[in-house]
């Protein structure tokens, strides 16, 4: 079997890299090397002398221009370049298309780039619904994420927060006076809108009817909890089929789990919080290891994640 064809992938957005990094695996390559912008991407290239290397043009410092450029300009052996466009995570939308270099890896200088691989980034022109769910640690880590998204998200945003009743009320108002996003406690009716993201009350399980209205309800709670994630997941992914997004950030348990298994069933896309980044590493745990998570990402990560994917 001859060897996997060896890529480095050049991209400042550490989302495209994790995605592309996946899609390349995942199609039988190996990712030698990533970089950050242009001068990582040429040092990459010195170091490890890939097949091919896929290259976004917008990049800080030296920008793919400049690396195209310099690796005509260096005498070094030949690279074949994938230009990689991200366009704006509006769309949620990634495009590879080949761009022709000074060769194609082999020393011929036939000035043809490889096939370009597609990448796995959901090219929906539909927004996604979001669902949000957190438990300890949640709070501290909803303080980092909502700030950094944007001010409006796919079809609308519910937040399930593990808190006991009276307490979601001021968690809702400090994250909305510090987010671009309307935050506030769900209400009997309440619809999803993009502007806007609802928290379900403490002591109240945060459930959509068939008409995408909020219902709460005080039905028993499930495995101690109320609200109780796992349902108002399973109701956004019967309302809203493969236009759902779920995210799973840190937090005590397997809440979400079976939620995941819903939003799988029904098409749609789900990321996770990273061990690393995590309080407590039980909740998206419970989802990764159960082989259900598409992206996993550092807490740091995940905003521009969520916005690529939702549609902002």
């Amino acid at each position: 079997m001859p060897p996997a064809p060896r890529i480095v992938v050049a991209d400042d957005s550490p989302f495209m890299r994790t995605v592309l990094g996946g899609a390349l695996g995942a199609a039988g390559f190996e990712v030698v090397g990533t970089a950050r912008d242009g001068d990582e991407a040429l040092a990459q290239c010195r170091a490890t002398r890939p097949d091919a290397m896929t290259l976004d043009l917008a990049m800080p410092g030296l920008d793919g221009l400049g690396v195209l450029r310099a690796l005509k300009e260096s005498g070094a052996p030949d690279v074949p370049v994938i230009v990689v466009s991200a366009f704006s995570p509006a769309h949620g939308v990634a495009q590879a298309s080949t761009a022709p270099l000074v060769g194609n890896g082999n020393g011929n200088g036939n000035g043809h780039a490889a096939p370009a691989p597609r990448a796995a980034v959901p090219a929906t022109g539909a927004p996604r619904a979001v669902v949000i769910a957190a438990s300890t640690g949640g709070p501290r880590a909803l303080a980092q994420l909502l700030p950094a998204l944007p001010d409006r998200l796919g079809e609308g945003t519910l937040i399930v927060q593990h808190m006991p009743a009276g307490f979601t009320g001021s968690l809702a108002a400090r994250l909305d006076r510090m987010s671009p996003l309307h935050v506030r406690e769900a209400a009997l009716g309440d619809q999803l809108e993009p502007g806007t993201a609802l928290i379900a009350p403490g002591g109240a399980h945060l459930r959509l009817d068939g008409a995408r209205h909020a219902r709460l309800t005080d039905e028993a709670p499930v495995g101690g909890l109320r609200p109780r994630a796992d349902l108002t997941i399973a109701d956004v992914a019967a309302g809203w089929g493969e236009r759902t997004l779920l995210v799973v950030l840190t937090g005590m348990g397997r809440d979400g789990a079976q939620g995941a298994r819903a939003v799988r069933a029904a098409g749609g896309r789900i990321l996770c919080e990273a061990a690393e980044s995590c309080t407590v590493y039980g909740m998206p745990r419970a989802v990764i290891e159960d082989g259900l998570a598409d992206v996993v990402l550092p807490l740091g990560e995940l905003a521009e994640a969520i916005a690529a994917e939702a549609g902002a």
